[in-house]
């Protein structure tokens, strides 16, 4: 062979080699991603409706000066409890005891002009008879007399008046219960035109909560229940649960107590207060929590966790896996809160596998590897 033809045989040789070459196996197929998946199941649960509300004593006193004066003295504990009756606030009392001493001075002369003019009159009354004295000197006996004596009375009535006034320098508790922080000094001074309390004091044996429902929860309600307020041992009776701000449930159960005589036209909300036994004094004026009261018992409600439900411009959707665990995205439509669960009323049925989490990676027609996870069960309320 020539030299042309020698070297060509390597150059074959190496065509050869890499044509093998990309005969061997292709990239390995990418795994499929494994996501948690819930099984949709199917129970009777208590549907609830929920307002916020705020707590309120059973009573809120303001306790305030009925006097002008000055500060004293401050004789309880802030924040603590008081007895009905208890001391709380003296006012300098030295320019009411002056008024009182001047009170009873004009008394006494008041008395003693009575004294004189009834005095007067028995002295003209047998003199009259015997016409030793004239008719209309008698008169004048009679009016001086009437005017003494009611000098006297309207005299005795100022005396009352400042005695009063002295009682109240010495402010006390008018119910039993929590009292706040004092809103006053010893030094300060006060008197009936200011708006500022002294102080208030709430009785918590049982606290309020007031709140506010509209007027197709009214509606609802009275059409349900009635529109009477029933004891709590009556067996219509609809029981109301407190939710805390820390997400705790109270420990006991709650009644409507009032409701307002009707509606407001500016909010069209009305305002209903309900009651809770509060014996260990948890509960205080002021809180903020949520009261909640099952209106329905739904049998056989299609349950869902909230975490698989995706919300997309206003509509709600669910990943569901066929039978080949491949992707499906379906909508849905929800339904009233319970607990952790979301009521589906239309989309899905029980038995249903749904993709619980890390649905923002996974698109409709994809497999996946299912992870099952047991859903926690719903807690008793819902909103």
């Amino acid at each position: 062979m020539g030299p042309n033809v020698s070297k060509s045989i390597p150059c074959g040789i190496a065509l050869f080699l890499l044509a093998g070459c990309g005969q061997g196996p292709g990239p390995a197929a990418p795994p499929k991603p494994k996501v948690p998946v819930v099984t949709v199941v199917a129970r009777d649960v208590p549907i609830y409706d929920e307002w916020v509300g705020q707590t309120r004593g059973s009573a809120d006193i303001a306790i305030r000066a009925r006097v002008s004066g000055v500060i004293e003295a401050i004789h309880f504990q802030e924040g603590g409890r008081v007895q009905e009756g208890d001391l709380l606030y003296s006012i300098d009392p030295s320019e009411l005891q002056q008024q009182l001493a001047g009170a009873r001075a004009e008394l006494a002369r008041a008395e003693t002009m009575y004294a004189d003019a009834v005095a007067n009159l028995a002295r003209y009354r047998p003199l009259a008879a015997m016409n030793a004295v004239s008719k209309r000197d008698l008169d004048e006996a009679v009016a001086r007399e009437g005017a003494a004596r009611n000098q006297v009375k309207a005299v005795e009535a100022q005396v009352r008046v400042a005695e009063i006034d002295l009682g109240y320098a010495t402010v006390r508790a008018p119910i039993s219960g929590q009292i706040g922080i004092s809103r006053v000094k010893v030094g300060d001074l006060v008197g009936p035109l200011s708006s500022t309390p002294l102080n208030t004091v709430s009785a918590i044996e049982d606290i309020h909560v007031r709140f506010a429902i509209s007027e197709r929860e009214y509606l609802a309600y009275t059409r349900k229940f009635g529109s009477e307020l029933r004891p709590a041992d009556d067996p219509k009776a609809v029981p109301l649960q407190l939710i805390l701000a820390d997400g705790n449930t109270y420990p006991k159960t709650g009644q409507v107590v009032s409701m307002d005589r009707g509606l407001d036209p500016a909010t069209g909300t009305l305002q209903v207060e309900a009651a809770f036994p509060n014996p260990d004094g948890l509960l205080r004026p002021g809180l903020f929590a949520r009261v909640r009261a099952a209106t329905e018992q739904r049998a056989g409600a299609v349950l869902v966790p909230q975490r698989a439900v995706r919300e997309l411009q206003g509509s709600y959707q669910v990943f569901v896996l066929g039978d080949d665990d491949t992707v499906e995205i379906r909508a849905v439509q929800t339904g009233p809160r319970v607990g952790g669960d979301w009521v589906i009323e239309q989309g899905v049925t029980p038995g249903d596998r749904l993709v619980l989490a890390g649905t923002q990676r996974l698109r409709a027609g994809m497999q996946v590897e299912p992870q099952p996870v047991t859903a926690p069960p719903a807690d008793a309320g819902s909103r």
